[in-house]
């Protein structure tokens, strides 16, 4: 018996800062990352895999795989340069002709809004995101892309991973350059997100009857690390302020009751505008997105009195013992994708779409020889059967799109951690030549995706 559904979605994800490069060209506006130097263990962001010149070459190369779908990102200060005022005819026209050549090869686009890189001037003139000046700039640039893209691309979401902005990486996200990470920078920094994510998805329900938008999520499934209850507290704690409270939102357009008195006891709860409350209502979400890499696990008592619950992870994480790593110490756990399926089909009832799924492995070509990354094939096999699982068990899964299937540089910059199935010839500090080399793993795939998920041996 087929399990997934004919239409099912095969696909790839990016951003622009990691694959796009040309970073000066084509009437481009620095962006925060502009800026951020190559280290020891990076690269700077000039280049990435200059997507931006080669996209024709990686579009082939998606298409020979089979892939249908392709989740991508616009730059925000590629299409305006500061953000705020004029457009650039030429960075709208880039989208067109890479959104022309996906439609040609018959791979349907997702458009991501934003994915950290906020354009310079914003983040030097305003601060970013914690400045309700900057949601009205994001929604004017979002109103544009939709006006621009709308009649090509039936999927969107607003931001990429949504409730980073309830914990720390907020401040590296939002375009946060000045100030002192205080708990009340970073609660509105997140309670502007949330209507910036409103207007622009209001604007799109209101507007676009035939346009799709759901909320995104990094949603990384946690345990506790003993029986102890004060471990399964914590959890519990953690997941209601980082993950629950953005799915009421996305799904009921209302805060978990638990956050609003968590933020009437720290005396916060001015943040929550009568007016940004009622447009936040408004929100209905058409599926839940989420990218999904690793679980972690709680130790309470490593986790000091007074820590609020948004930094649960940042004190009291520990190493699970029944878990394999790579690497980077992530951990590999195919049983809670399954769980993080059912839980947000559970809780939603909506179409549920992992648009960023992968393995990160230090890995280099010799020049002659296909890389045998079975690794590689295992993960994604093992994370397929999950998902397969959590479909004959009811939930509603539209899509799979693994993270960077061609080989960019992680997200802090690090080209020698590789996810993709496409080998990119460059290190961190030697751009070589660029060539786009085939791994083992993409023929793997290849067979994958021609039967529709049902031959993964």
């Amino acid at each position: 018996m087929t399990v997934l559904n004919p239409n099912f979605f095969w696909g790839n994800s990016t951003s622009s800062m990691q694959t796009e490069g040309a970073y000066n060209e084509g009437g481009k506006g620095p962006s925060v990352y502009d800026n951020r130097p190559a280290e020891k263990n990076s690269s700077d962001w000039k280049v990435a895999i200059d997507e931006y010149h080669r996209y024709p070459e990686d579009i082939s190369l998606m298409k020979d795989l089979g892939m249908n779908f392709y989740r991508f990102q616009i730059s925000w200060s590629r299409v305006q340069p500061k953000g705020e005022g004029e457009f650039n005819p030429e960075g709208i026209q880039f989208y067109h002709d890479l959104i022309n050549e996906l439609l040609k090869s018959k791979i349907q686009p997702m458009i991501c809004l934003y994915h950290f890189d906020m354009p310079l001037y914003q983040a030097e003139h305003y601060n970013g995101f914690i400045n309700k000046d900057v949601v009205e700039h994001f929604v004017d640039f979002s109103k544009k892309m939709v006006e621009e893209f709308g009649n090509q691309v039936k999927y969107w979401i607003t931001f990429n991973e949504q409730n980073l902005y309830s914990i720390n990486e907020a401040f590296k996200c939002s375009g946060y350059l000045n100030g002192k990470q205080t708990i009340r920078d970073l609660y509105q920094i997140q309670h502007n997100i949330a209507l910036a994510h409103a207007k622009v998805a209001n604007y799109i329900h209101e507007n676009y009857s035939d346009l799709l938008i759901g909320g995104m999520l990094a949603f990384q499934e946690v345990y506790p690390a003993s029986p102890n209850p004060q471990d399964l507290e914590a959890v519990r704690r953690y997941k209601e302020f980082t993950n629950y409270n953005l799915l009421r939102i996305f799904t009921k357009g209302k805060y978990s009751n638990e956050v609003i008195s968590f933020m009437k006891h720290h005396h916060l709860d001015d943040i929550l505008d009568s007016q940004d409350l009622a447009e936040i209502f408004k929100i209905r979400s058409d599926f839940i997105s989420f990218s999904y890499y690793s679980t972690t696990c709680l130790d309470s008592t490593k986790i000091p009195i007074g820590t609020i619950p948004n930094d649960f992870a940042k004190k009291g994480t520990v190493h699970n013992p029944y878990l394999a790593t790579n690497e980077w110490q992530w951990q590999i756990d195919p049983q809670g994708f399954y769980s993080v399926l059912m839980d947000l089909y559970n809780r939603t009832n909506l179409p549920i779409f992992p648009i960023e799924n992968g393995i990160g492995v230090r890995e280099s070509w010799d020049g002659k020889h296909e890389i045998n990354d079975q690794y590689r094939i295992n993960y994604h096999r093992h994370h397929l059967m999950a998902l397969k699982k959590a479909v004959q068990d009811g939930a509603n899964i539209i899509g799979y799109l693994g993270w960077g299937l061609v080989d960019i540089p992680s997200s802090q910059g690090n080209m020698d951690k590789r996810y993709g199935v496409i080998y990119v010839n460059r290190t961190n500090h030697d751009l070589k030549d660029l060539k786009r080399v085939p791994k083992a793993s993409y023929h793997w795939l290849k067979k994958v995706i021609n039967s529709n998920g049902e031959d993964l041996t």
